[in-house]
């Protein structure tokens, strides 16, 4: 039988024989080697030792540099002692990134590639009892650099030589991340023992036709059979087997499943998943095993011509699933720290948004086995970049086959996850071509192309022929057609964001947006804790360094002046950029979700953040939600009433994503700011599932007598609400803000309700101010003369209970305009 022992205990960290140490600082260099945890990375080993401070705090990352640009070496006594004719084998899930493995000092793999797994066999050089494991971990920086001189300067949004090696490309900083370039065995380290036949990988290729649900398990073995095999295969009450003739190193068993429960995205259906098994077998004794759970669902990607150019459209068990999405980035700049835990936190986030889909962006990794199966769990579908962004990517020899060897490997890892939906080739690079000033710089030399439209759809065609894939995004179809074109295929939009105000959203008219974001800063508490300048302002030191997008808070400042004055005082100041960013992407993500079926989908930057900073994230570095989370739960509701302006006049849109027809009876007011009706209309419309349906409102309704001072209500009978104002924020005649509030704890909930006696706009409440943990279940709130709203909030001591009705905990745009 083989047996699998993970070895994660034991290991040492030191500087490498022979490196150049004379930026560590001294008293680093006096208490190496210290205890090294596996998976891990050098910084957060120094972290936990107390050597060096933490780089997510103040400037504290300028100072710690000098850790990707040393060399380091962990190692491991291994007390193996294999049974006579037995193989050993070292299976290492991830080595971050150019390093040498020895045993007993023999090399046994050198890897440059962060993005694979690797396997050596080991047999040959154990000493039988007292071997030493070691791993020297060489600079990515001057790997990288290196390969930059040899093969050529090519184009690069950042300087960083992140385009020449195989490595989480944003470790090297972006627009939202620092540059903390990592070293570490990153990914688990398993010592295989056993016979040599034993099951390298399964491969399923899970279908459905008509009925009936398929897996076709592709087995490919170690070494070949010594002897005469057999394969038992497993899914629930179904079963099959082959027989694998000695010499052989691969068979095909297929299990056939009646009538299987399909796997549904989240919001139109269940997600059952069903255990499947696949066992090696010579005679009746078992030599190895594999399980996984798997999901019957099918997936296509509808890239037709029409009317108006190409479609991009997913259809899941042959529905046309409209995509309310967010992509996705590490959540942790070292990787490791990101637990289960924290994953099923963060992604129960994204459901509670009423998102459906994650896209792994390319500067960053291929997501973990977990995070695969806590989607399948959930039903978010997810869309997995190549790791290729913002950069021309040189087709060397050397780097090619690199790029191969990964997707090969990255592609068949996740195979059993119903929840992929999408490979894509690329963020960007394509769209740098065409508009970034690459061409005159790279000439005649290869710049990625090849990976992006012959590489990587051979290797999916051929790995993972039941999944499509898309060459780029943004891309059109064809580089014969802009890549960004609102006609056709995926759109970035990322104009509005740096030169504009947020309603030129609307000028957009795209088939599927898969980019575009607004800016924000990140929780208060968040903040708190990882800046401690003496005086927190907009432009105080440590709030400017966890600013890293180019001119990112005069962006955000300059984004603000439409709509409202840029406060000066700090807890304005960060109210008001919350609100602006939420309003941003809630304007954005209502009008494109209005233009179903011409438009199928959102993906918004960006839904996480690695670490404490100002970035377009709904969800900050420290997990808490900004007050764009609450933004897009609104806005992506599977039932949305949303008014619209159209050239002629206000319509009320309804967006149906469910799996249900929705029959609506209308009532829209337009109301003055104390509560008199105006105007009404009264309507009913009906919405497909999966579609959505216009009514144009009256003009007497549509139009306002002062828009400064009215406002517009559109309710319907099933409970859904939307509300217009007339003139930009900056311009109504808010009143002052009078309300009555109430506060009762239910166990370790606390109720706190708002009764307001004026409008009431984006009623907010900020519990963290008082209790980092303290988070309320919504904000934005507007009310009416009359209305009451409860805000349910969890995490807040008892004796926090009264300061939670004051400023600046309990804030509304009422405020900002006094």
């Amino acid at each position: 039988m083989i047996t699998r022992t993970a070895l994660s205990h034991g290991w040492t960290l030191d500087l490498a024989p022979g490196t150049d140490s004379s930026r560590v600082p001294a008293h680093i260099r006096d208490a190496l080697p210290i205890p090294a945890t596996v998976p891990g990375t050098v910084h957060t080993d120094l972290l936990a030792a107390g050597l060096i401070v933490d780089p997510y705090l103040d400037l504290n990352e300028i100072t710690l540099d000098w850790i990707g640009r040393a060399e380091w070496v962990y190692s491991l006594p291994l007390r193996h002692s294999p049974a006579p004719g037995d193989r050993t084998v070292l299976a290492f899930d991830g080595l971050d990134t150019v390093a040498s493995v020895t045993v007993n000092g023999t090399v046994v793999a050198r890897t440059e590639n962060m993005h694979r797994r690797y396997e050596m066999d080991v047999t040959e050089v154990l000493g039988g009892g007292d071997d030493i494991l070691e791993v020297r971990f060489h600079s990515a920086w001057a790997f990288g650099e290196a390969e930059r001189k040899r093969i050529g300067e090519l184009p690069n949004i950042y300087p960083a030589p992140f385009n020449y090696l195989r490595k989480m490309a944003c470790n090297f900083g972006w627009d939202w991340g620092p540059a903390l370039v990592t070293a570490g065995i990153w990914r688990a380290v398993t010592l295989v023992s056993g016979p040599p036949s034993r099951i390298a990988r399964v491969s399923p290729h899970v279908t459905v036709t008509g009925a009936t649900g398929r897996a076709l398990f592709e087995v490919e073995l170690a070494a070949p059979a010594g002897t005469a095999l057999r394969l038992d295969a497993r899914i629930g009450h179904s079963h099959a087997r082959a027989d694998i003739e000695a010499g052989a190193v691969s068979a095909l068993v297929e299990v056939s499943v009646p009538e299987p429960e399909l796997w549904w995205p989240t919001g139109l259906g269940d997600q059952p998943l069903h255990e499947a098994s696949v066992r090696l077998l010579e005679g009746d004794t078992l030599l190895d095993e594999w399980r996984e759970r798997i999901g019957f669902r099918t997936v296509r990607l509808d890239t037709s011509a029409d009317e108006i150019g190409s479609a991009f459209a997913f259809l899941i068990n042959d529905a046309a699933v409209p995509v309310r999405g967010a992509n996705w980035i590490p959540d942790d700049c070292f990787l490791p720290r990101v637990t289960e835990q924290r994953l099923r936190e963060r992604l129960v986030q994204a459901v509670d948004a009423n998102i459906n889909l994650l896209r792994i962006w390319g500067g960053g990794v291929y997501e973990s086995d977990t995070f695969y199966r806590l989607c399948d769990e959930l039903g978010i579908m997810v869309w997995q970049d190549f790791l290729f962004a913002c950069a021309a990517y040189p087709e060397d020899e050397r780097l090619a086959a690199e790029v191969a060897a990964e997707a090969r490997d990255n592609v068949q890892r996740l195979l059993p996850h119903p929840s992929l939906v999408l490979w894509n080739g690329n963020n960007e690079n394509i769209w740098g071509w065409f508009d970034w000033d690459w061409q005159q710089q790279i000439g005649d030399r290869t710049w990625g192309l090849g990976y992006y439209l012959d590489l990587l759809p051979e290797i999916v065609a051929t790995v993972d022929p039941n999944r499509p894939y898309w060459a780029g995004s943004p891309y059109s179809g064809t580089m014969d057609v802009h890549p960004n074109a609102d006609e056709h295929g995926l759109k970035h939009i990322w104009d509005v964001w740096n030169e504009l105000d947020y309603r030129h959203y609307r000028d957009s008219a795209p088939r599927f947006v898969s980019e575009f974001g607004w800016q924000g800063p990140a929780a208060y508490s968040t903040i708190a804790r990882s800046i401690r300048d003496r005086t927190l302002t907009s432009r105080s030191p440590g709030t400017l360094h966890h600013q890293k997008a180019n001119a990112g808070n005069h962006k955000l400042e300059r984004g603000l002046v439409p709509h409202l004055d840029v406060p000066v005082d700090f807890d304005d100041w960060h109210f008001a950029l919350q609100l602006n960013q939420a309003w941003a992407i809630g304007l954005g993500v209502r009008h494109f979700r209005s233009l179903h079926p011409r438009c199928f989908g959102t993906i918004v930057w960006q839904f996480n953040d690695c670490w404490p900073v100002t970035s377009w994230s709904a969800v900050d570095g420290d997990g808490r939600k900004k007050l764009l989370w609450y933004a897009l739960r609104d806005a992506n509701a599977t039932a949305l009433l949303t008014v619209q302006p159209r050239a002629e006049g206000l319509a009320v849109v309804a967006v149906n994503d469910r799996s249900d027809s929705w029959r609506i009876r209308l009532t829209v007011r337009r109301l003055s700011f104390d509560g008199r009706e105006l105007a009404r209309f009264t309507g009913r419309f009906a919405a497909d599932r999966l579609a959505t349906a216009e009514i144009r409102l009256p003009q007497d309704v549509a139009t306002a007598t002062d828009p400064r001072s009215e406002l517009l209500v559109v309710e319907s009978d099933t409970g859904e609400r939307d509300i217009w104002f007339y003139a930009e924020p900056r311009d109504l005649d808010l009143p002052t803000a009078r309300f009555d509030t109430t506060i009762e704890r239910r166990g370790e909930v606390v109720e706190l309700t708002v009764t307001a006696h004026t409008v009431l706009v984006d009623l907010s409440v900020f519990p963290d101010r008082l209790a980092p943990a303290a988070e309320a279940d919504t904000s934005l709130v507007t009310l009416l003369p009359g209305e009451s709203t409860v805000f349910r909030i969890t995490g807040l001591p008892p004796h926090l209970d009264e300061p939670l009705v004051e400023r600046p905990q309990l804030r509304t745009l009422n405020e900002l305009l006094h």
